[in-house]
Parts: structure tokens; sequence; C-alpha cells
């Protein structure tokens, strides 16, 4: 069977596949090319990143047996499934740089680093006495609160570090009744954490910094309200899926002071990210790199390669 990736992998899953008897195809395809070139070269497995997989996708490409994604969940599974159709993720390979990112977040906006990084550079000479007075009001992540929106996928990583640097970890979730969070240390020795799904609003008003942890949502799951809901000087982290908050809101709420700090991995407009979140200094930014570590690529790569020889060999 052909196999086209239609991202980075590495050569070590590329030939567990080739050593499975799978022909493996990397080139590089344009999304509105890809349907054509799935039919012309007999595709029957497609493993994308990001691309949209929807059912004219599906119907216009018979050939498929298995679609798999490492990114996103950008796919009708459903209409897929329907269609006899395997889909594969490799969503657990990716949990531990999801969560150290959200910590990297985390930890810059606490202590003004995303600010500093910023002006040092154009001032650190001149004014190196009031910038070291500006970001000396910091604070510890030891006894705050994170809340967790979404208890799936990274959010028991998410937790374990927070646990880690002794945060009290709270959650929401609508399908979730609870999660296990596990801490282990170097000894071999660990101890586990429960964390017990709670009302969204009390996760709102009760924390001190808040993760969103959801997939591509159809409407805003943060808007207006629930900023409103939020303690003043909030802490809040996106780097799930630019469909989740409301940007304009978000906006508005740091410049009425309610929100201290934000971070986003993610953005509702992307690749083109708008202006006014690009150059606003109480922002914590990166470019979707949430899961896109060289361990992360390592692993998605295994884990879909196994999963396809486990289904189709």
């Amino acid at each position: 069977m052909n196999v086209l990736i239609t991202y980075n992998t590495t050569q070590y899953s590329i030939e567990l596949l080739e050593q499975n008897g799978f022909t493996v195809n990397t080139t590089t395809v344009a999304d509105n090319q890809l349907v054509n070139y799935i039919n012309t070269n007999n595709i029957s497995i497609l493993l994308v990143k990001t691309t949209r997989i929807n059912k004219a996708f599906i119907d216009a490409c018979p050939t498929l047996k298995l679609i798999g994604y490492a990114g996103n969940q950008n796919i009708d599974t459903s209409y897929a499934k329907e269609k006899n159709i395997h889909v594969i993720n490799a969503e657990e390979a990716t949990r531990n740089a999801i969560a150290e990112l959200v910590f990297a977040h985390v930890f810059g906006m606490v202590r003004f680093l995303h600010q500093a990084n910023r002006e040092m550079p154009l001032e650190g000479d001149s004014r190196f006495n009031e910038l070291k007075k500006q970001f000396s009001n910091g604070l510890e992540l030891q006894g705050k609160t994170i809340g967790i929106i979404g208890l799936k996928n990274a959010a028991e990583d998410i937790a374990r570090i927070a646990f880690g640097v002794g945060m009290n970890v709270i959650g929401t979730c609508s399908t979730t009744k609870s999660i296990t969070s596990t801490l282990r240390f170097f000894n071999k020795q660990s101890v586990s954490f429960v964390i017990k799904a709670q009302p969204v609003h009390e996760v709102l008003t009760q924390s001190d910094i808040i993760v969103v942890n959801l997939p591509k949502q159809e409407q805003y799951c943060i808007t207006e309200k629930e900023f409103g809901m939020m303690k003043k000087g909030i802490g809040i982290v996106n780097v799930a899926h630019g469909s989740i908050i409301d940007e304009v809101a978000l906006v508005n709420a740091i410049e009425a002071k309610h929100v201290k700090y934000a971070a986003l991995d993610v953005f509702e407009n992307q690749p083109n990210p708008e202006v006014q979140l690009l150059m606003n200094p109480e922002i914590s930014l990166s470019p979707n790199i949430a899961t896109t570590t060289i361990e992360a690529t390592e692993k998605i790569g295994m884990t879909l390669a196994k999963q396809i020889i486990g289904l189709l060999k």
C-alpha cells in the first residue's frame, strides 16, 4: 500500500513502514492539489498534521483506507468511519510537549519575560534600572491555583508539572468526570493525584491561571462573559485551538486590566494573526509549536507507523 506523509517525520518511522511492506511517499503537496495527487498515485494511507479532511475530500478519494493526524483534529471522523476508513491519531505522543510549552509560557508570563525580552535589546543599556523596577513585581507559582478547561489528552501532563511546582490543580470537562495525574521521580518513586471535574464557573472564578485544553469548537468557549467571571489579574493560556477564545474579548479584557497575562500559541486567523495580538505587550506569543519538538516528532512517527502496521499489514 502507498503511504503519503504530508509533514516532516523521522527516518525511523519511514523505515519501519517500509520494512513491513508499505511504500512511503513524502512529497510536498499543496492542500489544493492533495486530492488529485492521492488519486493519481493510488494513495491508500494519508498522514496529515493540520489539513482539513471533510466529506467532500473523502468522497473525492476512493482509494483511501486510512487517515492519520499528527496535529489538530481537523477530520470528519464520523463520515470517514461510515466509508470504512480508519482514522488514527498520535495525541498521546504530543502530550508532554504541549504541557511543557504551556509552562514555558506560564513561567515567562508571571515573571514578565515576554516583555523583558522585547525591551532589553532596545533599552537594556540605557534604562536598566528602570526596567529592573518595572519587571520586579513577578509572582511565584507555588500555592497558586491553575484551572484546566478540558480534562483530556495533555491535561494529565499539565497537571503533573503544576503539582511539581506546588500548585493547586482544578479542572472542568463536559465528558470526563476525573483524571489521574502521576508525578514520577528520578528514583522510580511516584505519587498520583486525582482531579475531579468541577462546574466550569468554579474553575473560572477560583483559578489564578487558566489553561484551555479543548479541540476545535464551533463557538467560542471563552467570551466577554467568561472573562468577567474570572479573578482580576487572571492569566490565560491557549495552545490548543484558535477557535476557543474570542480574541477581541481577550484584548478588551487586557486593556481593562482584568486579564494580566495571556499566552497564545494558536490564533483565529492562522497563519496571519491579528496585528492587535502580535503588538500587544501583555501577550506571550509563539507560532503554533506546542506539538513540535524533536522528541514529539519521533514519537508521532512511531506511534502512527505502529498503528498502521497493526491495522493494515
